[in-house]
């Protein structure tokens, strides 16, 4: 663990913040715009077919595992549980604002909120279980290779810990909702294919972000290979 002035830390808490509003962001908007699928040609190669609460799913990975780097395991967990928090909350207040009755006048009539939002509630719990064991088995995956690799090939513990832990999660949040009859089990295989695709494909093509971010960040703060900041 690297020890920081006093200065260095404020510096270092800042950014860590900033890292956890955008996972908490990121997290909280998939579980409200997952009822919207879209379809993607890759070049006549392969048509993805997956919800739009995939987009910002891939970063949250993305910032555990600079987080996991950086700043170690423990920190990395924290914002994993305040994720968990800021899920629950949003859904509580999607679930009051669906039980206000709306005015006549209003652009957005019940029926219409409950069609958008009200499957909110299905979808927070799928995605928050199938959330807390992939993000969870990310960074234990994440840092079982940074303790063999001794904190160097950053790319190799960044893939296997992502791969792994996004089928986990696409598997898990699609047998979810299929159950409860959100989605038709008929679309399951092709789902779970498209989207464990997109997000390994996703995951590859994050690696050089990690690297830049981790790069940026231990120059910022004198860090060695393998060290994480102590805050």
């Amino acid at each position: 663990m690297s020890k920081l002035t006093l200065k260095d830390q404020l510096a270092a808490q800042r950014i860590y913040l900033i890292l956890a509003a955008l996972f908490i962001a990121s997290l909280v908007v998939s579980n409200l715009i997952f009822q919207k699928f879209f379809y993607w040609d890759f070049f006549g190669i392969y048509t993805f077919e997956i919800s739009v609460g995939i987009l910002p799913y891939p970063i949250t990975f993305l910032i555990t595992d600079i987080i996991s780097e950086v700043y170690g395991k423990k920190k990395a967990n924290q914002v994993v549980t305040a994720g968990i928090f800021a899920s629950f909350f949003s859904m509580l207040i999607v679930f009051v604002a669906d039980y206000v009755p709306a005015t006549t006048w209003s652009p957005i009539n019940d029926s219409l909120f409950t069609k958008v939002f009200g499957a909110t509630a299905i979808a927070v719990l799928a995605s928050m279980m199938a959330y807390l064991l992939a993000q969870y088995i990310d960074i234990q995956i994440f840092h079982f290779w940074k303790r063999v690799t001794k904190g160097k090939h950053l790319w190799l513990r960044n893939n296997f810990s992502t791969f792994l832990s996004q089928f986990v999660d696409t598997f898990t949040v699609l047998f979810l909702l299929c159950s409860f009859g959100k989605i038709d089990w008929n679309l399951f295989g092709a789902l779970l294919a498209s989207g464990f695709l997109f997000k390994i494909m996703i995951a590859a093509l994050d690696t050089p972000f990690l690297y830049a971010a981790v790069y940026s960040l231990r120059k910022r703060f004198g860090l060695e290979m393998g060290e994480e900041i102590d805050l």
